[in-house]
């Protein structure tokens, strides 16, 4: 029998204009979103924006969680900077093509 493997499916929003989370403060993710005992992100902190970012968009388990902790303007500041496995990304370039823009352009 082959090996299968089994990932976990991206989840995208519909349109980035939905992402209207937060900008500033301290914001807290709930457990399915950061099980690492560290789940507060001060996002007035550069490094702190990014993981939340970062754990936000690989552990999202519905567009909610997308709309409710991501704000589209930040999230097209800090695309380049986002370490995300190289699928991930792929899906999000491919239903949002500005994020592949950025990304080509960062990389030029």
């Amino acid at each position: 029998m082959p090996d299968r493997k089994y990932s976990k499916p991206v989840v995208v929003p519909e349109n980035l204009r939905l992402l209207e989370g937060p900008t500033s403060g301290i914001v807290h993710l709930p457990s399915h979103l950061d099980w690492s005992g560290n789940a507060d992100y001060d996002l007035d902190r550069p490094g702190r924006i990014v993981d939340l970012y970062r754990a936000v968009i690989n552990e999202a388990m519905s567009p909610s969680d997308l709309h409710t902790f991501l704000n589209q303007a930040v999230l097209k500041q800090l695309w380049s900077y986002i370490w995300l496995p190289a699928a991930t990304r792929r899906v999000w370039e491919v239903n949002f093509p500005e994020l592949a823009e950025l990304s080509r352009l960062a990389s030029a």
